[in-house]
């Protein structure tokens, strides 16, 4: 894992700013290489009713944590929990949850392929695992595809048509190195732009990421896009296709590392399959776990605002359970 680059990166965004405008100007199907550059934040979106028909009103304290919740070490999801099954701690102490649901609502999400030179033998069956992992999407769900080598370019902005997803996976070609914290940047950037317009719009947002190998040419730090991650409401699922003899370099330890940070911090799941034919069963149990989460909420007991991280575990109460969620939150803070 690379430091941060000795230039200011005040200095660095600016420069990525310009590259962005640029590239965006050309279009989306254009082989251009398209930057990250920092987007303000968009206004909350309103939020569904809760249960008993109270709002789930957003706010500073309030806190929003997708769940899923599995049998220890088992691929079976729990699906039939009440909300007093749940149990929720940040910074130890028990919060009151004041939202639940068990709908499944609708998904944003940006399918993240690595297109770098290592990839050509396996890129036309991974191409395969991520088109039948597209048409498992819903009507309601929205996706997009973006491919990374030297360069990071979505191939398909958000849509919910299957054959829109298709043909753009199908587009990608694999040469050059490995941009892969430029991806996940723009990835989490482009989320953030998915504002519903109505209740019935909200969505859930994830990244799928498959790499097989650690990054070799972003222009940003890990730190920096880890730090995007912790702050979105992104769960991150990520790949790590090692090499068919199942060894695995020092590259591909410190890949290992990234792609379980990523996963870890934001509730989604690392996957280290050997073959790539294991890609599609992949594929499928992400695809599972995101149609069978929880949506909790709970105002946080904590008054201060000092912009500190927050630890947030989430318990059941029944045997044999156990839950996932995005480690913590950063608090509100005082604004200047």
């Amino acid at each position: 894992m690379r430091g941060p680059r000795t230039r200011a990166l005040g200095s660095l965004l600016t420069v990525l700013a310009a590259a962005w405008a640029a590239t965006w100007s050309l279009g989306a199907q254009q082989r251009e290489p398209q930057t990250p550059v920092p987007s303000p934040a968009p206004q909350s979106p309103g939020t569904p009713p809760a249960a008993g028909g109270q709002p789930f009103r957003a706010g500073v304290d309030l806190v929003s944590l997708n769940v899923t919740v599995s049998e220890n070490g088992a691929n079976r999801y729990a699906t039939d929990l009440e909300q007093a099954n749940f149990q929720v701690y940040e910074d130890g102490v028990n919060q009151d949850v004041t939202y639940f649901t068990r709908a499944n609502l609708p998904i944003a999400l940006a399918l993240l392929v690595d297109t770098s030179a290592s990839m050509e033998s396996r890129l036309q069956t991974a191409q395969d695992a991520a088109i039948g992992f597209a048409k498992r999407l819903r009507p309601q769900d929205l996706a997009e595809v973006i491919d990374f080598d030297s360069r990071v370019i979505i191939l398909q902005p958000f849509t919910n048509s299957a054959s829109e997803l298709e043909q753009a996976i199908r587009r990608t070609s694999a040469g050059g190195s490995t941009s892969m914290y430029n991806a996940v940047y723009i990835a989490l950037k482009d989320l953030k732009k998915v504002v519903a317009a109505n209740v019935d719009e909200i969505r859930r947002q994830a990244i799928v990421l498959l790499s097989d190998g650690e990054d070799t040419s972003s222009l940003l730090p890990f730190e920096e896009v880890l730090d995007l991650a912790k702050r979105s409401e992104t769960a991150i699922y990520t790949i790590g296709l090692r090499s068919p003899d199942g060894g695995g370099g020092r590259g591909f330890k410190e890949a290992e590392f990234v792609l379980k940070q990523l996963a870890q911090e934001t509730g989604g799941r690392a996957f280290f399959p050997i073959q790539v034919t294991e890609l599609a069963g992949i594929y499928g149990q992400i695809s599972d776990e995101l149609s069978s989460q929880y949506t909790i909420g709970y105002t946080s007991r904590n008054p201060k605002r000092d912009g500190a991280w927050r630890r947030v575990v989430v318990r059941i109460d029944r045997p044999n359970l156990v839950a996932r969620t995005k480690q913590g939150y950063f608090g509100p803070a005082i604004a200047r």
